[in-house]
Formats: C-alpha cells, structure tokens, sequence
C-alpha cells in the first residue's frame, strides 16, 4: 500500500504542485481513507520527502543508464535534460519553485543529492568533451561543471523567469544552447547545429 500512496503522491504533486494537494486529494485519488495513508506517513511532509527522494533516486538511475550508452558529449546532454523534463512536468505547477517555497529543507536536502550527483556527471562530460575536441582545450572543467548546475537551478526560479513569459520546456533548451555556444569548438559547433537543427524538423 505505501508503494501505491507514494506513487499516485508523486504524479499528483508533479502535475498539481505540493502545496496545492492535499492527503484528502489523494486519499480520494487511490480509493482510500485518509487514515489508511496516515498508518503509512505521519503527515503530508513526510510523504513530500519521500516521494521527491524516490524521484531523484529513479530520475539517477536513468541519468546512469544515458551515460552508459558512451554518446557524444553533447549528445549525451541533450538526452539527459529530454529524460529529466519527462520526468518533471514542470510545464504545469514548476513544482520545485513550490519545494523551495513551502518546504525549504526538503528542497535543500534535494539540491544536495542533485549536486553530488551532477557534479560527478558534469565534470565527466567536460572532460570527455576536451578529449573529444568538441570543448575548448583551455577549459576548466570543475569551473564549467559548477557553472551549469548553478544556471540550472537559477532558471527554475520564477522571480526571475515567470512561466508565463519564459515556458520552462523552452528555457531549458535555451539555456542548455546558451552554455554549450560558450564551450563548443568549430568541431563541436557543426555537432550542436545539427542537434538543434534535428530538434526543429
């Protein structure tokens, strides 16, 4: 039973927002009484917290998988950031701008996971980037990896980038362009413009 609370919790905090569900909301999703998802989580924040656990743990696996096909660089990036918004349908509610607003240390505690992690992918892809002569040689890799992680999490902040105006499924192709622009060599040019012209057709 937790496995299918947990489960119906995480699509209906993805694509309603957190605070906006309420226990009552998904005990009458499942078919439920209220007191059967408290027999499992103690309140609604702990249910929170494992959901958006189990969602970084499932959205890592996948990452490990794309990497393991050993594609181009920026190849591999493009399918990373394609896998993740799949996962987070951030399109409707931006349900990390509501983590970060209503349940700060969750989403602390969620950033900490997403940076050892990325930072680990990050660093490996500028490196093989360099090798490959798709990335500039006199690259800082820990620096460009910083950078990106850092972007990534600043584009998610409504205050700065309201939904409305900047749509996040277009923000993040933009944004993944804007930083590799800023890294590519000629080589790595030619690979980002077909990528991007292919993306369009």
């Amino acid at each position: 039973m937790k496995t299918k609370i947990k489960e119906k919790a995480t699509d209906m905090f993805l694509n309603y927002g957190f605070k906006s569900v309420t226990m009552d909301d998904i005990a009458s999703a499942i078919g439920i009484s209220k007191k059967t998802i408290y027999a499992e989580y103690n309140n609604k924040t702990a249910l929170i917290e494992d959901c958006v656990m189990n969602k970084i743990c499932a959205i890592n696996e996948g990452i490990d998988s794309i990497i393991a096909k050993g594609k181009n660089p920026i190849e591999e990036l493009y399918e990373i950031k394609k896998y993740v918004m799949s996962h987070l349908k951030d399109e409707k509610t931006s349900p990390q701008f509501q983590l970060m607003k209503y349940y700060p240390k969750i989403h602390e505690n969620m950033k900490s996971l997403q940076l050892s992690k990325m930072q680990k992918c990050l660093l490996s892809n500028v490196e093989r980037g360099i090798k490959q002569e798709i990335y500039r040689p006199n690259l800082d890799p820990e620096f460009i990896a910083r950078m990106y992680y850092s972007g990534i999490n600043s584009i998610k902040d409504q205050n700065i980038f309201p939904v409305d105006k900047f749509p996040i499924s277009k923000l993040m192709d933009d944004f993944l362009e804007y930083h590799l622009r800023g890294i590519v060599t000629k080589k790595g040019k030619d690979t980002l413009n077909t990528i991007i012209n292919s993306n369009q057709q």
